[in-house]
């Protein structure tokens, strides 16, 4: 098989249970440590999931201290930058939880020690990894659209709202727009080829997060469950951004890619309250183009699999640190994800359009 390659995991909640366990599927990986802030989480996790061998640590430093080819990062967001940024010093390639950061300037550091170590910084969206969203970008990338000059995303739960760690400023950095807003975006932007942003104006809510008629723990919640913002790119493309954790509406649209040759229209599998975004599979893909001069809409086939999506995910990793590739999901990439949803914020305190600036990173 090549290589063994030894995994540490760092924050100990329920996202890197399913770290643990696809890396326990992939021969030849161990997972050798686990830190959590709070004490003896740690030991619980390894115990409950059977990382005999494994050491709890309640200092991910001390993890980073130990002879590591990579970690996984799956804490608050708000921790995202100082692990990302100590492992990646430590010499440890990072696969790391969404969203990236909480501000623009964390994920531009973020980048830059990536770069200087040579570490890799992967990030993970995993449902880039259905071939149905293949086929989406193939689709755009190809040309068969056209010019592609507005694009319309997001994902709506009619009832959808979490709790505890996902509702605090202080330890999510932001609400709905992070939480599943980031997949919406690298949905749009990776099939368009992550253009640069330029522009955000932007408007968000938590009426109904702070209702104790629709949220339990209302007092506490602080985060935004509603936003909305028009982004402009380079190349004249303008995007309409749009995501709710709960609203008295049924769905906020298809995602639309509107292109000068051809336009396209895709919807999110599933059913329920909490259905309706993209942090799962696709439903449908239709084409609206003109044949001899008559509107024809063709339904694009789907691919039928049996891939899951977050294995894939860590497969991905795992690979690339083996064999000494490049991130599957560059951090270099993403921060324009980042940068969006950073001015997504500020565009929504200071009730105005704000620029985007992204340096040159060498």
């Amino acid at each position: 098989m090549g290589k063994s390659i030894r995994i540490g995991i760092i924050g100990s909640g329920g996202i890197a249970g399913e770290h643990a366990k696809y890396y326990k599927q992939i021969e030849d990986v161990q997972i050798v440590a686990v830190a959590d802030i709070l004490p003896g989480r740690a030991d619980q996790f390894i115990e409950r999931w059977g990382l005999q061998g494994a050491i709890g640590f309640d200092d991910h430093r001390r993890l980073l201290d130990l002879d590591l080819d990579g970690v996984s990062i799956c804490t608050p967001n708000v921790a995202h930058h100082r692990t990302t940024i100590d492992a990646l010093s430590a010499g440890k390639h990072v696969m790391l939880e969404k969203p990236m950061s909480v501000t623009l300037d964390e994920a531009i550091e973020m980048v830059q020690i990536s770069k200087k170590t040579g570490n890799i910084l992967n990030v993970g969206f995993q449902p880039r990894y259905d071939p149905n969203m293949g086929i989406i970008k193939n689709l755009i990338q190809n040309g068969e659209l056209g010019k592609v000059y507005y694009v319309e995303t997001g994902g709506g739960r009619r009832r959808g709202m979490p709790g505890g760690t996902f509702i605090r400023q202080e330890i999510a950095g932001a609400g709905a727009m992070a939480d599943i807003g980031c997949y919406s975006l690298d949905m749009a932007l990776n099939a368009l080829g992550y253009p640069k942003p330029l522009t955000v104006s932007a408007y968000t809510s938590n009426h109904f997060g702070t209702n104790p008629k629709y949220h339990s723990e209302s007092g506490a919640f602080n985060v935004e469950d509603f936003g909305v913002a028009i982004i402009r790119f380079e190349g004249d493309i303008v995007l309409n951004f749009k995501t709710s954790w709960a609203m008295h509406m049924d769905t906020l649209g298809a995602t639309m890619f509107l292109g000068t040759d051809a336009g396209m229209k895709i919807t999110p599998a599933g059913s329920g309250p909490w259905s309706g975004v993209w942090d799962g599979k696709v439903g449908s893909i239709s084409l609206f183009h003109d044949i001899q001069g008559h509107h024809t809409e063709s339904a694009i086939p789907l691919i039928s699999h049996q891939l899951n999506v977050f294995e894939e995910k860590i497969k991905d990793f795992v690979s690339a640190v083996r064999e000494g590739k490049p991130a599957p999901i560059p951090g270099e990439q993403v921060l324009r994800n980042q940068a969006i949803l950073d001015g997504i914020l500020r565009s929504s305190q200071s009730k105005k359009e704000v620029d985007i600036h992204i340096p040159e990173l060498d």
